[in-house]
């Protein structure tokens, strides 16, 4: 009765953090563990996870093709992340690959382009019929125009990607899909930061496949956030993690920043409790 729990450690932890974190966490066993988890934060680019499920809705639907051919046109053009704003424009690609530079590069150019495609109304009625009520996109990327681009909650987000590992958002072949283009994302600095490398290392002669430690995940980062999320999948199973963060005092982007830090010490905080009761968060 004396122990303290994985949710008492991670306070403890986040007492010298100058920001605010919100987190959600699910073992997929009945453990969770959720700290301001129904906050609203600033969503950044993970309100792209909530474009993906709309484009994989109306596809569902028939309206729109994965295939369809899109153009990255001059009114979309935007900077930031991603790589094609550094191609010309006139840029012919695939929905599909829009979609995929969306998720994987966090491409603002492909966002822009796929809001288009689907409709912001469209976009916001499928986070609606989801049940993700805290969720809302409120303008396509435009830095000079607008000062937000989406708002919503950890409980939100990690509802996602429960959604997902279980099959249940759409139907298991979109969710399948869905999962393919997460885990190529290429930015996971606070879920995977302070993970053994070990685990984390695709070279047999350090681990074998079943030691390995994959992510499908989206982070998101503004001035006034930094925000990560996804499936952690390990040889006893897998869990959700979001950690979203914002009142930092440091607007500045680098890899040491508080937010980054504390975040993958709550995530390792995790991945050793998870891995030391085989598959659990708590007995």
């Amino acid at each position: 009765m004396d122990r303290m729990s994985l949710s008492e450690r991670i306070k403890a932890e986040l007492t010298s953090y100058n920001g605010r974190m919100g987190i959600y966490i699910d073992d997929f066993t009945g453990n969770k563990i959720e700290i301001d988890s129904g906050v609203k934060f600033e969503s950044a680019s993970t309100i792209k996870t909530f474009i993906l499920i709309d484009l994989f809705q109306q596809v569902n639907d028939g309206t729109k093709f994965l295939d369809d051919m899109l153009v990255y046109s001059e009114s979309n053009k935007i900077e930031g992340s991603g790589v094609l704003q550094s191609l010309d424009t006139g840029v012919r690609l695939s929905v599909k690959n829009f979609a995929t530079l969306m998720i994987i590069v966090s491409d603002n150019v492909a966002t822009n382009v796929l809001i288009d495609y689907l409709g912001i109304d469209h976009i916001n009625s499928t986070i609606e019929k989801w049940g993700f009520n805290d969720t809302i996109l409120h303008n396509k990327i435009n830095f000079d125009k607008y000062d937000k681009l989406g708002t919503t909650t950890p409980k939100d987000y990690g509802r996602v990607f429960s959604m997902l590992h279980e099959g249940t958002l759409i139907n298991m072949e979109s969710c399948e899909q869905m999962l393919e283009i997460f885990r190529k994302q290429h930015y996971n600095s606070m879920i995977t930061k302070d993970f053994p490398q070990y685990y984390l290392s695709g070279d047999d002669s350090l681990a074998s496949e079943e030691e390995q430690i994959t992510v499908a995940s989206k982070s998101g980062s503004m001035n006034a956030c930094r925000n990560d999320g996804g499936i952690v999948s390990t040889v006893y199973g897998d869990y959700v993690i979001v950690m979203f963060n914002k009142n930092f005092y440091d607007p500045l982007y680098y890899p040491g920043h508080d937010a980054t830090y504390y975040g993958a010490k709550v995530s390792r905080m995790v991945l050793d409790q998870y891995l030391a009761l085989k598959g659990r968060l708590e007995l």
